[in-house]
């Protein structure tokens, strides 16, 4: 296949940002992949873009990425408006992908863009509602719940406060995990702790406080196991990207040195499986995909960006991408595997959990942080050497599992 590249990354710092709006925002990112490819909006021969919340919130509910591209000078080019749940920032650079190979353009913009702090909380904490098949989302919720049976909360583990009713599936997640494979509460907590002390030096992260794994197991409890530096916030924030043919990197006038290939762009849709069937899992199924087309394997890589929405989301996925075995994520957690300078660092970034998770923008600020790893660009969170990077951002529940996956993987 033909190479394709990231020429130009990123990203706004990701938070609460009451006083700016969308296009605000979007022009930030923009303006930043443009400086950092050196190329020009004329250059851009077609557009994605992943705004997910603009309906729901800025009541945008068609041609969203339209709209934004009307306000910050792109114009009379291509724009798809891209959605797949929390995955869809790294749908749109798949499909940016895709139509790059495809000859349609030789220069194609990714761009994700979300205002999810708004003063209605329950309007934003129902934007998560959408994220599985709302015909039977009674019937979803019951069997999901139902994931952490044989586990008993301990007193005093559970608020009182209202959160998305997502925090108990994650929960259930959790439990599943703790009863089967033996997956400690301090263990995930491990998680939290090392993704918050990685976000101290990462000034795009929406909060930069470490946490020790004591404070992380003291922190108010939303619903066991989880605790509230476990869960990702609300966040606004923008990241894109500028994709590249080997022809449009040369028509731009990129610096070689400084672009980063996609060995492998995958998307996957969930299978109807049981719990027990992790083989079967569709991250572990994307990233099998993703090796193979890169002709590497989990023992090539070097760094990784996970989906984790809660902390547990990191041990699952983690395993699913064969960087630990299955079972043993919140044991290699545990021991420092994935800090930087362990084994195998993870979410060098701060995670979501950390970072923040501005749903359309969360996949490419993933890439942002790996391509800025794999450029050697990362400060104290730089992790020695890396070449190989892999993404992994999951989006929305059919079943057991994620609806979509998209795991990317770059290489120096």
């Amino acid at each position: 296949m033909e190479p394709i590249y990231i020429a130009g990354i990123a990203m706004t710092e990701f938070g609460r940002h009451p006083d700016r709006s969308l296009q605000d925002l979007a022009l930030e990112a923009l303006n930043g992949a443009l400086a950092d490819a050196g190329a020009q909006r004329a250059d851009i021969g077609a557009v994605f873009y992943a705004g997910i919340t603009n309906g729901a919130l800025q009541g945008q509910l068609s041609i969203p990425g339209q709209v934004v591209m009307s306000k910050i000078g792109i114009e009379g080019v291509p724009a798809y408006n891209v959605e797949n749940a929390c995955a869809s920032g790294s749908t749109a650079v798949h499909l940016a992908v895709q139509s790059l190979r495809a000859g349609a353009t030789d220069v194609a913009l990714a761009l994700g863009c979300e205002k999810m702090v708004v003063a209605d909380k329950a309007k934003s904490f129902a934007l998560f509602e959408a994220g599985w098949d709302v015909a039977r989302a009674e019937e979803n919720f019951a069997t999901l719940s139902k994931m952490g049976d044989g586990v008993v909360p301990p007193p005093g583990s559970e608020s009182d406060r209202p959160y998305s009713r997502f925090m108990s599936i994650y929960a259930g997640f959790c439990r599943w995990h703790m009863k089967t494979y033996g997956t400690t509460q301090r263990q995930i907590a491990a998680v939290c702790a090392k993704n918050h002390n990685h976000s101290v030096h990462n000034p795009y992260s929406q909060f930069r406080k470490p946490f020790t794994i004591e404070e992380v197991l003291a922190a108010p409890p939303i619903t066991y196991p989880i605790t509230l530096p476990m869960c990702a916030p609300m966040t606004d924030g923008a990241a894109a990207a500028i994709i590249c043919t080997e022809a449009g990197l040369k028509r731009i006038g990129a610096d070689p040195k400084r672009c980063v290939r996609i060995a492998a762009s995958v998307i996957r849709s969930f299978t109807l499986r049981s719990m027990d069937e992790t083989d079967k899992h569709v991250s572990h199924l994307a990233a099998l995909q993703a090796y193979e087309t890169a002709g590497l394997g989990p023992q090539d890589m070097h760094v990784a960006e996970v989906h984790d929405a809660s902390a547990m989301g990191e041990i699952i996925q983690a395993e699913n991408l064969g960087l630990a075995p299955m079972g043993l994520g919140g044991v290699c957690a545990e021991r420092g595997d994935f800090t930087v300078g362990g084994r195998i660092p993870i979410n060098p970034s701060g995670g979501l959990e950390s970072k923040g998770h501005p749903l359309g923008a969360t996949g490419i600020g993933q890439l942002f942080e790996l391509t800025t790893q794999l450029r050697g660009e990362a400060g104290a969170r730089q992790v020695e050497g890396a070449r190989h990077a892999i993404q992994e951002n999951g989006g929305g529940l059919i079943g057991v599992e994620e609806g979509a996956v998209a795991v990317h993987i770059l290489s120096r």
